[in-house]
């Protein structure tokens, strides 16, 4: 039978408060030889510890020396079972510590440093080449970032490890290395920004990225500095042995402790580390002291050297045989289980266990506790979850689930959570596995970071299994997987050569394809695996795999970094995203020569007229040199044309214009259809050139360039340039036989707008006496009355048509002429139609007479 809970008990405080050391995995010969040979780092939340041989130290050589050199870190899991080694080929190593998801970090002294997984690969970033100048004196490193001392004793700060750009934190002023330092971590610091502690003779300074504070104290200096977890309290171990634990405002005094006292304590001080947030534990080489606030203190000794690693709700202790996790008993476990508890959940756990044995005394026991039965039910489920037996912890559910049978109204949640994450906890402990979380601890990280912690080991399947149970997304597991998979496997041997290539990676992409489909990993990106699958050299499964990702924004990306150019193309043009089919021409036109750029758009013939049409699109706005030169690569000479008259049309520099519009017709000229267009285009050209003659004529004081032939016509006419005008009629072949009604109309158009807009009446009436009008009279009359003159537009009324003349006299204004044109002609109908339409009655008396007179 499993031992009670309560035999590990220890009390302190005069029996307030009880510690428990538990044993978590039995580690006899497992790692390389005495820690206090090596320099340790270790993992919090039950991750692994690192291991390098100190080289400070002289080592007595054994059957682990020749497997463990000097140049070689190696990784453990908490449970002894080897998870990493490899050779360190860089410059002297400064300090090594994990990141909070398990990323062990290695630094140097010329501010290189290495971010390793749990696989042996790594990411390499450097702190700069200041950094690399100076040299690096030492190092610490939390969860989140890294804090490096330099050699010219300032401190440069790491705050993730995406390799950012380090951050220079206050300079305190050193003249000498610090005795020692410490880190609060910034989510523990009230500013949210990393603070440094620094030993410095008697005093401690404060260190931030703002200032330098110092801290006046004189109990200094100190050999080991310690924060709490929770990074309110600060351990501080003086030269004299004396341990001081002070608030990290330094504003109040929490207590003392003399450890030169402490029986069996030989040789130096190796840690000063918490047991959570309430007690610190002092090691030497065989043995540790837990020192409570209150100045009590716990012994445990161990056969040979220790490492400890600070937990949230503990502390984790490796020595030579063993594993342990060291905690305050949790309240609810003292409530239940103390001797003589009469708490309602330690009734409780008494009553099940009377009910088990068929006691009448169970039932006695749930009827004192009748009022607190569902406090005493949830303390009971809370006790199993902080147990690490599964034998109490079976026993405490059966106590919860007994108690709450006599409950009408209860919430079965937290008793079904618990009973989940136990299970879920009993299966990475196990020493296989060796991931020693507590329930505490669990909370705290989340299952999906527990199940990432699995996949950094490469445990699949558990990791698949506690997704499922859970009822977590399968993911995160399968896209693992399938990298990892793809980073093992090697093409099948089916075929020689580039077939057998082929063929491995067909096999494996539909291997991946048909279990995602299996296990419904609709949410993992394939994009994403093939990009590790061309990392490492598999371009052609990379390219079968993206055939399966159905988010184009995913998939052509990563073509491009391929160098597939035509197939992303294709791709984000079958998408129908402009945005991204943008995207691909742009980041194509810088990578290939112009040439290459558009032979790829014309060879992909209609499959790609949408990313032509909206190359041209984008190259009108942004670059038309771009679209010139595409429109001439595909031979496109009407395009091109088109184009030249736009930059003319756009152009305010006249040769510019000039140039442009002979640029058109010679593309005109070169397609046998566009004959017409080619001849306009040259007598544009003409007409231009002729514009620039006349405005050197006028002394640039008369605008000409850039009219068209009728406001030319008019602006020489408007201008007194008679011959001029007469000169484009001839050269421009308005008066042209084949034309000649149709350009003349234009010509006596223009020159009798011309000369009513300058009020040259004398010069109209020559003009219009020069020949027989072919515009007729009445287009004198209208144009001159539209003008406002209707007295000169009368005297052209006779030389009209008799049936109008009438009409033309009332549009200038002279009712008589319009009454006597009707009496000469007798027609009494249309003096009639006048005489009702008259604007007041003396005119209409006026026709009256008129109309009598021809009776």
């Amino acid at each position: 039978m499993t031992e009670h809970p309560t035999l590990s008990w220890e009390a302190m405080q005069d029996g307030a408060v009880f510690y428990r050391r538990h044993q978590l995995y039995s580690i006899p010969g497992k790692l390389p030889g005495d820690l206090q040979d090596f320099i340790v780092a270790g993992c919090r939340y039950g991750g692994p510890i690192a291991l390098m041989r100190d080289t400070s130290r002289l080592v007595t050589l054994g059957r682990a020396a020749p497997a463990f050199s000097k140049a070689q870190i190696q990784v453990y899991s908490p449970a002894g079972e080897g998870l990493l080694l490899f050779s360190w080929d860089q410059a002297k190593i400064v300090r090594f510590g994990w990141t909070g998801d398990e990323r062990l970090v290695v630094l140097n002294e010329e501010g290189v440093y290495r971010v390793y997984d749990l696989q042996g690969e790594y990411q390499q970033h450097s702190l700069g080449s200041d950094a690399g100048e100076t040299g690096i004196v030492d190092a610490r490193i939390h969860e989140d970032g890294l804090v490096a001392l330099t050699g010219s004793l300032t401190f440069l700060e790491v705050k993730d490890w995406t390799g950012g750009k380090p951050l220079a934190l206050a300079n305190p002023g050193l003249s000498q290395p610090p005795q020692s330092w410490t880190v609060i971590p910034p989510d523990q610091t009230i500013s949210r920004h990393v603070e440094v502690l620094l030993s410095v003779e008697s005093t401690i300074y404060s260190v931030d990225n703002l200032e330098s504070l110092d801290q006046r104290i004189s109990r200094g200096p100190f050999t080991h500095m310690s924060p709490s977890p929770n990074g309110k309290s600060l351990a501080l171990l003086t030269y004299a042995g004396l341990l001081w634990v002070v608030s990290t405002d330094f504003q109040r005094s929490l207590a003392e402790f003399d450890t030169t006292n402490v029986v069996g304590a030989e040789g130096e001080v190796l840690q000063v580390e918490w047991c959570g947030n309430d007690a610190v534990l002092v090691t030497w080489s065989h043995l540790a002291v837990l020192v409570g606030p209150f100045g009590d203190t716990l012994q445990y000794f161990y056969p040979g050297s220790t490492f400890t690693v600070t937990e949230p709700d503990g502390i984790r202790i490796i020595g030579p045989d063993s594993c342990d996790f060291l905690q305050k008993v949790p309240a609810s476990s003292v409530s239940v289980f103390r001797p003589g508890s009469t708490s309602p959940s330690a009734i409780l756990f008494d009553a099940w266990e009377n009910f088990s044995r068929r006691s009448p005394k169970a039932d006695e026991s749930i009827r004192s506790i009748r009022l607190d039965l569902a406090a005493a039910v949830d303390e009971c489920i809370d006790a199993a979850a902080r147990e690490w037996e599964p034998f109490w912890q079976r026993r405490l559910l059966n106590a919860a689930k007994f108690g709450r049978s006599f409950l009408d109204l209860y919430d079965p949640s937290d008793f079904v959570h618990v009973g989940q994450a136990l299970k879920v906890l009993n299966a990475v402990r196990f020493y296989e596995i060796g991931i020693p979380l507590s329930y505490a601890q669990y909370n705290q990280l989340s299952p999906s970071h527990l199940i990432s912690r699995l996949l950094s080991r490469n445990l699949h399947l558990l990791a698949l299994r506690i997704s499922s149970y859970l009822a977590l997304p399968p993911d995160a597991v399968l896209k693992h997987w399938a990298c990892a998979k793809i980073l093992r496997s090697k093409p099948t041997a089916s075929g020689s050569g580039k077939n057998a290539e082929l063929d491995g990676d067909d096999a494996l992409c539909r291997t991946i394809v048909e279990k995602f489909e299996k296990l419904g990993g609709g949410g993992v990106s394939y994009a994403d695996i093939a990009k590790r699958a061309w990392e490492v050299g598999r371009t052609a499964l990379a390219t079968k795999l993206l055939d399966h990702e159905t988010k184009a924004s995913d998939q052509v990306p990563l073509l491009l970094s391929m160098k597939e150019d035509r197939l992303a193309l294709t791709k984000a043009v079958e998408s129908g995203d402009t945005d991204l089919v943008y995207h691909v021409l742009l980041q194509l036109q810088k990578r290939l020569s112009l040439g290459s750029f558009f032979r790829l758009i014309e060879e992909g013939g209609p499959r790609l007229a949408l990313a032509s049409r909206l190359l041209q699109v984008y190259a009108r706005e942004q670059n038309r040199d771009m679209l010139r030169d595409f429109y001439y690569s595909d031979d496109r000479r009407v395009e091109s044309a088109v184009l030249c008259l736009e930059d003319a049309a756009s152009s305010s520099d006249p040769a510019a214009k000039i140039t442009s519009v002979k640029a058109a017709q010679k593309f005109f000229s070169e397609d046998r259809d566009r004959s017409f267009e080619a001849k306009m285009m040259d007598e544009y050209s003409r007409l231009l050139t002729l514009q620039q003659q006349l405005e050197k004529e006028a002394d640039g004081k008369i605008a000409f360039f850039g009219l068209s032939v009728n406001e030319t016509l008019r602006t020489c006419l408007v201008n007194g340039m008679v011959k001029r005008a007469d000169k484009i009629k001839s050269d421009f072949k308005v008066a042209d036989k084949r034309c000649a009604p149709l350009s003349a109309h234009h010509f006596w158009y223009v020159k009798l707008h011309a000369l009513t807009e300058v009020r040259d009446f004398e010069g109209l009436e020559a003009f219009s006496r020069a020949k027989r009008s072919p515009i007729g009279y009445e287009a004198f009359v209208k144009h001159l009355v539209e003008k406002g003159h209707q007295k000169e537009a009368a005297a052209y009324v006779p030389r009209c048509d008799g049936p109008k003349r009438a009409d033309l006299y009332v549009l200038c204004g002279d009712w008589r002429a319009a009454a006597k044109e009707c009496k000469d002609r007798g027609d009494k109908a249309k003096l009639e139609q006048l005489r009702k339409s008259s604007p007041n009655s003396l005119i209409a008396r006026e026709l009256e007479q008129v109309a009598a007179s021809m009776k």
